[in-house]
């Protein structure tokens, strides 16, 4: 009997999608899903094809050739851990299992340790695009032992997007792949907010309406700003609404989801102390956003204190334009300096520049000025932050006027955007060579004893305070 190249636990959405991918790209697809009435539909489905169904894990192992080489596409959490348990009794030395789902990179870690202990190679894999990008191309970033890699890599150049190359390479070790996931969901968190605070400006500074917005967003779309989610917004703004007969955009509630993965972008963050406060600030208007009954009934009793002030709409566009590439490019560096921190921190040598090129491709944040990032790292491999490669100051120098009137603007009127104030703030703060937290170390040793450096010699002093001068 001919057996499959590779394995498919999981018939939802994503794994059905590269299921067919998988196929359509030469490789016999074994498939198995707890409901065996979804098996039987998507073998209904996809008749004809290169598809071996099993009704059973230990039918579904027997039908894959060693080693075997079997994709986990379940739901993030308990469930992974326990389809492992239920696996390796089943499984032969060095087959893979590789986690395509949205998984904690801790997780990943301890699967990783758990699976080589029983002679079980596990990848985890952080798959960007969505179920479009599941089916037609997604960026792929495997983490795990690069042995696995060299396995499994035949398959991902296969089914990944392209863009001047296949959009997968390897990561790194154990957690590397689902962590950087982690940071390009946290990643695009802001760049989605950005985009939202950009659209409010227009709206209500501008009065810019759907179809006027659909043609800025279009236009933004061939320049700097090109990529996937100023496309989709620009499409976004051009729904019309079937019940209404207006936009569908004006139709859709203010209140914006979240898996997880921005808030464990963030966690990780603190835990390293390195500074993403763009990113956060994404996370926490997603928050805000839900408070929906709350900060409606808080609109009718709070007073904005603003003043009015008429802008041309036209240099409003503008403006907004640039300050939105400025602060995009700050989110990025935001993200970029905490994988090179967590790197650092977990011996897993990112190579940044790698991992800009394939995001370049089939990802959610896909877009030209991740070319830029490639370059600044091609050229400085050990750079310590994006904001610092010359072409990238260059991008930044004659825009950034714009980012601090757009900011000085939406305070004077009343218009949040926290994600624009946060990425100036985290700007001014990078280039700043003294910050004012010498008062704050002072007024830590002043209530606890914490001590303090000083400027003129070394050592850790310790100042018994309340001496005047």
């Amino acid at each position: 009997m001919t057996k499959a190249d590779v394995g498919m636990i999981g018939l939802a959405v994503m794994g059905a999608n590269l299921a067919r991918n998988l196929e359509r790209n030469g490789f016999t697809c074994a498939v198995f899903n707890r409901s065996g009435e979804v098996t039987d539909r998507f073998m209904q489905e996809q008749a004809g094809k290169r598809f071996i169904a099993a009704s059973t894990l230990q039918e579904f192992i027997e039908s894959i050739e060693r080693p075997r080489r079997i994709f986990i596409m379940i739901k993030a959490g308990p469930a992974v851990d326990d389809i492992i348990e239920t696996l390796l009794p089943l499984l032969s030395p060095e087959d893979i299992l590789i986690d395509g789902g949205n998984a904690n990179f801790h997780d990943t870690m301890r699967r990783v340790e758990r699976c080589n202990a029983a002679g079980i190679e596990f990848l985890g894999v952080g798959i960007s695009g969505g179920e479009e990008g599941a089916l037609n191309g997604a960026s792929i970033m495997p983490g795990g032992s690069r042995e696995a890699w060299e396995l499994v890599r035949p398959l991902f150049e296969k089914i990944a997007a392209y863009a001047e190359g296949p959009c997968t390479t390897y990561i790194g070790p154990d957690g590397a792949g689902h962590f950087v996931k982690t940071v390009h969901n946290g990643i695009e968190y802001a760049d989605m907010q950005l985009i939202a605070e950009a659209y409010d400006l227009l709206r209500t500074l501008g009065n810019r309406q759907p179809t006027e917005l659909a043609s800025i967003f279009k236009r933004w779309n061939a320049g700097v700003l090109q990529s996937f989610l100023i496309e989709i917004t620009a499409d976004i703004f051009a729904q019309g609404d079937e019940e209404t007969g207006g936009y569908l955009v004006d139709y859709i509630l203010d209140k914006a989801g979240q898996k997880g993965t921005g808030k464990w972008t963030v966690q990780t963050a603190l835990d390293l102390g390195v500074a993403i406060p763009t990113i956060s600030a994404a996370v926490d208007a997603r928050a805000m956003s839900a408070a929906k009954e709350e900060r409606v009934q808080a609109s009718e009793q709070l007073q904005s204190g603003a003043s009015h002030q008429a802008i041309d709409p036209e240099k409003l566009d503008s403006l907004t334009h640039d300050a939105l590439y400025c602060a995009k490019i700050i989110s990025y560096a935001q993200g970029m300096a905490l994988l090179a921190r967590a790197s650092a921190e977990w011996n897993w040598s990112l190579r940044l520049g790698d991992v800009a090129a394939i995001w370049k491709g089939g990802c959610i944040i896909r877009a030209r000025f991740l070319e830029e990032i490639r370059r600044a790292y091609a050229d400085n491999p050990v750079l310590r932050n994006l904001l610092l490669a010359p072409a990238i100051r260059h991008e930044l120098s004659s825009r950034l006027p714009a980012l601090r009137e757009v900011v000085g603007l939406a305070a004077r009127v009343g218009v949040p955007i926290p994600a624009f104030c946060s990425a100036l703030s985290y700007y001014d703060q990078y280039r700043a060579a003294s910050l004012p937290l010498n008062l704050t170390q002072a007024q830590r040793d002043y209530f606890g004893a914490h001590t303090y450096e000083r400027i003129d010699r070394p050592g850790w002093f310790h100042t018994e305070w309340g001496t005047r001068r």
